[in-house]
């Protein structure tokens, strides 16, 4: 594929199809405390084997009931984080997940005074060992991790670019270059990477999806 065909299915992507994760959720990623604490809520809720749809909505719910901090996660009971999953339809890893998260508060309070930037720095901006950290969290696995790293490179120049598998794959799927470094040039900034990299994920499991954005653009 050509730089100028590529261009074109990159920009059917990002209108299509480019909001990332977190801002469907209503978060407001910045490189702050707070929307950090609650990507990485999105991330735990979209590890499981569930819509990303419905993790979607099991956020919002959480957030809605003031569980859109550390200690506001901690604060609320097990049954509080259960009825809010359950209202975002989140219900067959409701209880489980409802101890993770209370656990994962904890956690990021005790060893980070509840600000990721600290364990970004205790990873002294390593990519890899930051994955490792982020495992240390209940229910977050590689898959939540890469998540995580692929949707926070918005706001950690550190991070970027992070195209793990899922997304190269994807991409090929699309006739976009498999390698980071080529992907990374065609979108530019570390936001419209974020972008892209969810664009990529959600198009690459439909046939349909895929061929609406390749006839989207010229192709």
């Amino acid at each position: 594929m050509g730089a100028k065909t590529a261009g074109a299915v990159v920009e059917a992507l990002l209108d299509r199809y480019g909001s990332t994760y977190a801002g469907e959720a209503g978060i407001r990623l910045a490189d702050r405390p707070k929307p950090l604490y609650q990507l990485l809520v999105l991330a735990t809720l979209l590890s499981a084997r569930i819509s990303a749809d419905v993790a979607v909505a099991a956020a919002k719910e959480l957030f809605a009931a003031g569980c859109g901090t550390p200690e506001g996660m901690r604060k609320a009971t097990w049954q509080d984080r259960v009825d809010a999953l359950g209202r975002g339809h989140y219900r067959r890893y409701d209880e489980r997940t409802a101890t993770m998260l209370g656990d994962g508060a904890e956690l990021i309070i005790d060893r980070w005074k509840g600000d990721l930037r600290r364990l970004r720095d205790e990873a002294g901006g390593d990519e890899r060992r930051m994955a490792e950290l982020l495992m240390e969290f209940p229910g977050i696995g590689p898959a939540g991790a890469d998540i995580f790293l692929r949707e926070v490179q918005a706001v950690w120049p550190q991070v970027a670019p992070h195209l793990d598998r899922r997304v190269l794959d994807g991409a090929g799927k699309l006739g976009l270059p498999r390698q980071a470094g080529p992907l990374a040039e065609l979108a530019g900034s570390g936001a419209d990477l974020a972008r892209l990299s969810a664009a990529i994920v959600r198009v690459a499991r439909s046939k349909k999806s895929v061929d609406e954005v390749m006839a989207a653009a010229g192709r």
